[in-house]
């Protein structure tokens, strides 16, 4: 099998100069720089662009689905969606896109104001109220809903090794029960279009906690509304989330199973980094738990009323 090529800053300089001429200009050539370091398929093109490169054969086709979904979903959100200024193959069978920067910091930098959750509630609405029939012409994917109880038993073990490394108090996690985690089963037919990638650094925010913009759909799939709502919780605290996804007009049971999956996904997380597991930033990991594990006024689990 051929390995696919590393694109180097040479290999994104040549491309840009190939598509803004007028960055070209100046002896160094465009100011290219990846948005991270140690990744080198993402690249921020001065102060106005990012290009992102498929960095093989299944991404180039999320990457060009992506493309369609943007258009698709663009309408029914109250915030920005990246719009696409070119796009193309950076190597055989290989795709690229170059966007227009969206202005503003992150979830991880800003937090999130009493407006911004309204746009977040936006946001839950509008990829509901997309047709689920049109994206599956895209070729959005269906994705089943996840066992909360498997995740709850691996969390509990992970909550263990965590307590063990004074990590985490283990105990938290029994306020979810086996009763409970039974309750908070995803319910038939509420397939609905999701992100599926909602994370700190997809959430757009400006200095004053508006969110004005939402990146990076290539995960998006047909599935349990509870996993964006667990992004959310994730990306910008529970208690935030939870109030976007009640404005929204989601009950008590999606929101807490959103809660719950978030809880169980950070904990499991954080100890597999811990024990060598998993690359990242154990400070984001960190991070990340604690605003999944913020307290809400929705704690309870049971006496659940059928919706």
């Amino acid at each position: 099998m051929t390995q696919p090529p590393t694109p180097t800053a040479d290999t994104v300089r040549r491309l840009v100069r190939s598509l803004l001429p007028e960055s070209a200009d100046g002896a160094g050539g465009p100011d290219v720089r990846p948005v991270t370091e140690g990744r080198t398929h993402t690249w921020w093109v001065g102060t106005r662009h990012v290009l992102r490169l498929a960095p093989d054969r299944e991404a180039t086709l999320r990457r060009r689905r992506e493309l369609r979904l943007r258009d698709l979903v663009r309408p029914h959100l109250p915030v920005a969606v990246p719009a696409s200024v070119a796009h193309g193959d950076w190597a055989p069978g290989l795709a690229y896109t170059l966007d227009a920067k969206l202005p503003g910091g992150t979830a991880d930098e800003h937090d999130v104001s009493a407006v911004g959750e309204a746009d977040l509630a936006g946001l839950l609405t509008g990829v509901r109220a997309v047709p689920v029939r049109q994206a599956e012409t895209l070729g959005v994917p269906r994705s089943a809903p996840r066992s909360l109880e498997a995740l709850r038993r691996m969390a509990v073990q992970a909550a263990q090794r965590l307590a063990a490394a004074d990590e985490f108090d283990a105990a938290r996690l029994l306020q979810l029960t086996p009763p409970g985690a039974a309750q908070l089963a995803a319910q038939p037919g509420t397939a609905v279009l999701t992100h599926h990638g909602l994370t700190g650094d997809h959430v757009v925010v400006s200095p004053d906690g508006r969110v004005r913009g939402i990146l990076d759909w290539t995960e998006a799939a047909l599935g349990d509304p509870a996993e964006d709502i667990a992004g959310l919780a994730v990306a910008v605290g529970s208690p935030a989330a939870v109030r976007a996804a009640t404005l929204a007009g989601y009950g008590a049971r999606p929101c807490l199973r959103g809660l719950w999956l978030a809880r169980c996904d950070t904990v499991t997380r954080l100890a597999d980094h811990l024990e060598g597991r998993t690359a990242g930033s154990l400070t984001l990991l960190r991070s990340q738990l604690r605003r999944a594990w913020e307290p809400i006024l929705l704690e309870r689990v049971t006496e659940l009323k059928e919706e």
